[in-house]
């Protein structure tokens, strides 16, 4: 994981569903690249043709609700999203794209300060989003040192396969 994000914004509303982020018939799909070719179809049937490898996507509360399925982060990331950031995120969803090494970002309000298109920067170790068009900051909540390792090697069967040792003790 990069300590500094750089990237376009996709911007989306509040109770983004796992069904609008990766609908339903699309589950029979296993393969990252394919659920890639179908995220985000729920609310824009185009997305996966505009968005670019390194975009953020930025969103209100409670993103990611609805099932458990693991498909939509992994649809995400598949995409080449580098991170979403909304004001807040299901709990499940939440684990699952940690679990798989999607970063997810919390920041307060984010979804009424930032417009679609705008480019933002995320510095993960100053705990800031800078709104590159206009140069608004903004307070992001930091990740617990854990997620941050987990996050640096790819997900948590990566971060499992290297940290074992340790932690049998």
């Amino acid at each position: 994981m990069d300590n500094v994000l750089k990237g376009k914004v996709w911007k989306f509303g509040d109770d983004v569903d796992t069904d609008i982020i990766l609908p339903g018939r699309y589950l029979v799909l296993t393969g990252e690249k394919e659920l890639a070719a179908c995220v985000m179809e729920g609310c824009d049937p185009d997305f996966s043709e505009k968005v670019s490898e390194g975009d953020i996507i930025v969103a209100g509360k409670n993103f990611g609700c609805g099932s458990s399925r693991e498909h939509a982060p992994i649809a995400i990331k598949g995409a080449g999203i580098s991170a979403v950031v909304a004001e807040s995120f299901a709990r499940i969803f939440y684990r699952n794209s940690i679990n798989i090494g999607l970063l997810l970002i919390e920041a307060k309000n984010i979804s009424k300060n930032i417009e679609e298109g705008d480019e933002i920067q995320i510095d993960m170790n100053k705990g800031i989003l800078k709104d590159l068009k206009n140069s608004k900051e903004f307070e992001i909540k930091a990740l617990p040192e854990f997620m941050r390792g987990i996050m640096n090697e790819g997900g948590l069967i990566s971060y499992l396969k290297n940290h074992l040792a340790e932690i049998k003790g």
